[in-house]
């Protein structure tokens, strides 16, 4: 579980979150949803410590995240990020691989079981094709593939990706979402399209103007009433058999949000 309380984040003097509590529960895909600017990646970062809080607290398994080495934190929270890879001269089986480093002591080499979990999460995301390229040389779906399967291989309690299904086609939108429903690990994703938030999240968190402007199950919070207002745009939701899905429109001068 992570439980974040009266957190907060300025960048210069404007505020961005503004004492806000979150909590992520085990076994449940928790999204975070909002429009562009709204503190999603912002919260993201302070809930597995790349930003620490002026205020409040970070909480994995009741113990504050601030007070946990990097690599006790790593072996909890496994984290995939937009802007992570970079160039590298790394093949993507050996960047996968690097996902095993928080169970290694310092000088120790991955051993041959190291490299069968490696080896099995690039099957779980449809990589295993890539294991002898080049990472720097992968195309931007095929990267964030190989990433979340560098995550997975961390063998963490918790994952926390930031927006997952950026530069994937739709069936790689799906396949990887869906794989991240199925883990039994706390997940916490930040997505923009809220129709994927509908099929694969559990609970969301809709952020809006530094703070939670709804936070529950999923059902509860992909509202018409609370969403258009904040998304500015006319909403419409249809509920077929258990699932929902969002139509949207332009609103008219007539009838603003």
């Amino acid at each position: 579980m992570i439980e974040a309380s009266g957190v907060s984040w300025r960048y210069g003097g404007t505020p961005v979150i503004d004492g806000v509590a979150v909590t992520a529960r085990p076994g449940r895909v928790l999204g975070l949803i909002g429009p562009n600017g709204s503190g999603k990646t912002t919260l993201l970062r302070l809930l597995y410590g790349a930003l620490r809080s002026s205020a409040g607290s970070v909480r994995v398994d009741g113990d504050r995240l601030s007070s946990l080495s990097p690599r006790d934190a790593a072996r909890r929270m496994a984290v995939v990020v937009q802007e992570s890879g970079g160039e590298t001269a790394l093949t993507v089986a050996e960047m996968v691989l690097l996902g095993r480093g928080p169970h290694l002591s310092t000088f120790q080499r991955a051993g041959a079981s190291d490299h069968e979990v490696a080896a099995r999460c690039l099957a779980r995301v449809g990589a295993t094709h890539l294991a002898a390229r080049s990472f720097a040389g992968l195309s931007g779906g095929e990267r964030q593939r190989v990433l979340i399967a560098r995550a997975l291989a961390q063998e963490a309690t918790h994952l926390l990706l930031d927006e997952p299904t950026n530069h994937l086609d739709i069936r790689y939108q799906h396949e990887i979402l869906r794989l991240v429903r199925s883990l039994s690990t706390c997940s916490v994703v930040v997505l923009h399209d809220l129709n994927l938030a509908a099929r694969y999240c559990d609970d969301l968190v809709l952020l809006g103007s530094g703070g939670v402007v709804a936070a529950g199950e999923t059902p509860e919070v992909l509202d018409p009433q609370i969403l258009q207002p904040i998304y500015g745009i006319g909403i419409r939701r249809l509920d077929i058999e258990d699932s929902l899905h969002l139509l949207f429109e332009p609103l008219s001068e007539e009838n603003p949000a």
